[in-house]
């Protein structure tokens, strides 16, 4: 797996050259954003880590030049902390953000939920939270926990769109105004109320405990995430 790391922080670029080496990734480095656009679209990586704040183009800058014409995966790092810059790299067109300083054993598994993200079959309809298997396609969810008295979940069209949502994006931090978007139209991007009253509705349905989420994790000031 190729992946480019775009910082200006020369020590940062290489303990991640030496810890992604030795887990098996394929480390570039660009050291400003107008670099980081160039080899993007020269090298094709499978993954991008980038900074916000770079010389030359700004990071989220980077993000929408480069979701102009490519679906690559783009995990910020960065050591900003204010949730507004985070929802912009998020509306942006990054996939996840981590703020420094981070610990390594995190940025590890943020990369390997990207990589199965991306890995999987774009076409597949049937997949699992929890103890619960759910087929897209046919609109059916089943508890798989005692097969002999297997029961069935019902959802609104509403909950299954924003389901599907979830679940094509498992890992992904989901911004609010993201979803509310895609579920409802760009005329509701601000309507939080909705998307609050139905992210309660599926932790009801689909949560062991609603009011202790497994799955459908809240985001503080961002959005949702879920976590198969």
């Amino acid at each position: 797996m190729k992946v480019l790391f775009a910082d200006d922080d020369e020590q940062l670029q290489r303990a991640l050259r030496i810890t992604l080496g030795a887990h098996g990734y394929e480390v570039i480095a660009a050291r400003d954003g107008a670099e980081a656009i160039d080899l993007a679209a020269r090298a094709h990586p499978d993954l991008i880590l980038l900074d916000l704040g770079m010389p030359e183009v700004e990071g989220v800058d980077v993000i929408r030049a480069v979701r102009a014409w490519s679906k690559v995966p783009i995990l910020v790092l960065s050591g900003r902390t204010d949730s507004a810059e985070k929802v912009d790299a998020l509306d942006a067109g990054a996939d996840d953000y981590v703020t420094k300083p981070f610990a390594m054993d995190e940025l590890l598994a943020r990369i390997r939920a990207r990589s199965r993200a991306t890995s999987g079959d774009d076409d597949a309809v049937t997949m699992s939270v929890g103890p619960l298997t759910v087929d897209l396609a046919a609109k059916t969810i089943r508890s798989t926990e005692d097969s002999a008295h297997a029961t069935s979940i019902r959802l609104t069209p509403t909950e299954w769109r924003l389901l599907e949502h979830f679940l094509r994006n498992p890992g992904k931090l989901l911004t609010r105004q993201m979803l509310l978007s895609e579920v409802w139209g760009p005329y509701h991007a601000n309507d939080a109320g909705y998307l609050r009253l139905y992210v309660a509705q599926l932790r009801r349905k689909l949560e062991p405990v609603p009011a202790e989420p497994r799955y459908f994790l809240t985001e503080p000031g961002m959005g949702y995430r879920f976590e198969p």
